[in-house]
């Protein structure tokens, strides 16, 4: 299928801002609220995606009654790690959290009740399930590479990796397609996170009025919330609102095309949830400009250009300690904000040769993504088509203000999240969270706290954390159980795991790996689930080697 620069233009630039296409009047097809960034997709022919298969093998329950002996918790309020541990899990619900492994103790004299699934957990370590605060369930913007995303795929890698609740933030493939699938794994149907929705907000908008029928229009729909990349500032504000009066969470990306209107402290002054990633943080902190340092032959719609100037504007802002950098921390945190800061979205930018050949692309990356990340002026977030080592330089320069300002907010008492952004440039599901992880704690995070910022921390975002993000009684069984321990070396909780050397055997081996993932109670096993995935990519892999070589 030939590519048209008019139907990549809508899905790609809705990921970055698309005020691009639609301030220049352009609006190729009229879309239902909520469903704006796959319609012009779907116009052009491409089949609608389609909804994950029921959950089979690779998992059971839940069940009566479950219980996990003997492990080593890490309970996600900052609490150091204590074991061995039972816990005893009713329906969906932790009721028992105690030493030893006396059934008799635990149970009465009977022992468990018949029936009863039984986790022999020794020597494992038991966490809360993790939270990724920024995720999509597939992009349109893989359509120009051969495909749109496999759901299947995207929810057991998330699984593999310990992840039992995301925040889709976007709901790109399509608002009632995605809540289909919030449905399904709400109701146990489907190998899947539990799943918070987010509907991009279209910065088309021309009056207020507008703007609030269309938060009430995905409001009704079953939007948990909105997502915002730009827009007139009344617009922004009236929508910001709306969202509030109906109980709605908000987040932000701050795109270079608005944020000269709308920083993050404007934002966060409207009443803004969540900011993603760390554009309009630098902006907010300007003092001697008003307007990012633009090379004059600068062009947004040149990805390049974009990334590679956005690399260079930490260094614009006011210095780390400085008196702007503080008073920012601090309002912020009198907001009772958010920062999901996404470390791992753009880590290709500083060393973009480890991104394109790290291990699991070979057996669990999607040809069409794959093909989705190579440069191509077509597709958002592809855009190394001549990246130096200056632009790698600039970047890990950006990185160190980035995470010393993240890390001066956590330590000032702010809450910040884990969200991965998976699916662009270089990032698998799954694997870049766990990459998330080893980030916040290059920022400066002890082990501890990073599990904090990937469990309760993003509970408390999304309202959530009277049920879910710490291992405590009465909370929902959302648990992840892994073989080594994980504040060790964040690695062995990679799908690959992680490599070492066995001094005993002379050779090297591949240990860790997550065993099982739970969440309300049913049992995922993780091996399994990743198994699922190679064979997915096999499969597609076969299918389109097929497709090349027909006549």
């Amino acid at each position: 299928m030939p590519r048209n620069p008019l139907l990549f233009a809508v899905p790609a630039l809705l990921l970055a801002l698309p005020l691009s296409s639609w301030a220049a009047g352009f609006s190729p097809v009229k879309a239902e609220p909520g469903e704006e960034s796959i319609a012009p997709v779907l116009a052009r022919g491409f089949p609608a995606p389609r909804i994950a298969p029921p959950r089979g093998d690779e998992s059971e329950g839940p069940f009566e009654t479950l219980v996990i002996e003997n492990g080593y918790i890490i309970d996600g309020t900052g609490a150091p790690n204590r074991g061995p541990l039972t816990i005893v899990i009713e329906g969906d619900r932790i009721t028992q959290i105690r030493s030893g492994s006396s059934k008799a103790a635990a149970m009465g004299d009977a022992g468990y009740p018949e029936g009863t699934r039984v986790i022999d957990a020794q020597g494992k370590y038991v966490l809360p399930g993790f939270i990724d605060a920024h995720g999509h369930l597939g992009t349109p913007s893989h359509a120009p590479a051969g495909a749109l995303t496999d759901p299947e795929y995207v929810l057991k890698l998330w699984l593999a990796h310990g992840v039992t609740t995301v925040r889709d933030v976007g709901a790109m493939m399509g608002l009632s397609w995605t809540l289909e699938h919030k449905r399904l794994s709400e109701a146990g149907e489907i190998a899947a996170p539990r799943m918070l929705v987010h509907s991009a907000f279209p910065p088309n908008l021309l009056t207020t009025r507008q703007a609030r029928d269309w938060v009430k229009a995905v409001r009704k729909k079953g939007a948990d919330g909105l997502k915002f990349f730009g827009a007139a500032p009344p617009i922004i504000e009236a929508a910001m609102d709306e969202a509030q009066q109906q109980g709605m969470k908000t987040t932000y990306h701050h795109a270079q095309l608005s944020v000269k209107r709308i920083n993050v402290l404007d934002s966060a002054r409207m009443g803004l949830d969540s900011m993603e990633h760390w554009y309009g943080l630098p902006e907010a902190m300007f003092d001697d400009k008003v307007i990012q340092d633009y090379p004059y032959g600068y062009n947004y719609n040149n990805e390049q250009d974009r990334f590679g100037e956005a690399g260079r504007l930490w260094e614009q802002a006011a210095p780390p300690g400085s008196a702007t950098w503080n008073a920012t921390i601090n309002e912020l945190i009198s907001l009772d904000f958010t920062i999901d800061p996404t470390f791992t979205i753009y880590e290709a930018n500083r060393d973009l040769m480890r991104a394109r050949n790290a291990d699991w692309h070979a057996e669990y990356t999607m040809p069409y993504i794959r093909r989705a990340f190579e440069p191509d002026p077509m597709i958002h977030g592809s855009y190394f088509f001549d990246w130096t080592t200056a632009d790698e330089i600039a970047w890990k320069r950006n990185y160190q203000r980035w995470m010393q300002f993240v890390n001066d907010y956590k330590n000032a008492g702010g809450r910040v999240t884990v969200g991965s952004d998976a699916g662009f440039i270089y990032k698998i599901y799954g694997f870049a969270y766990v990459r998330e992880l080893e980030l916040l704690q290059e920022a400066g995070f002890h082990p501890l706290e990073v599990l904090t910022s990937a469990t309760l921390n993003g509970a408390e975002l999304l309202g959530m954390d009277d049920q879910i993000g710490s291992i405590e009684l009465g909370k929902k069984a959302d648990l992840v159980i892994v073989d080594e321990n994980p504040l060790a070396n964040f690695k062995v909780l990679y799908g690959t795991g992680h490599r070492r050397l066995n001094l005993e055997k002379g050779e090297m081996e591949t240990a860790g790996g997550i065993r099982y993932t739970i969440k309300d109670g049913i049992v995922f096993d993780a091996k399994a689930l990743l198994a699922d995935v190679r064979e997915l990519v096999a499969e597609r892999k076969a299918l389109e080697a097929a497709e090349n070589s027909a006549p």
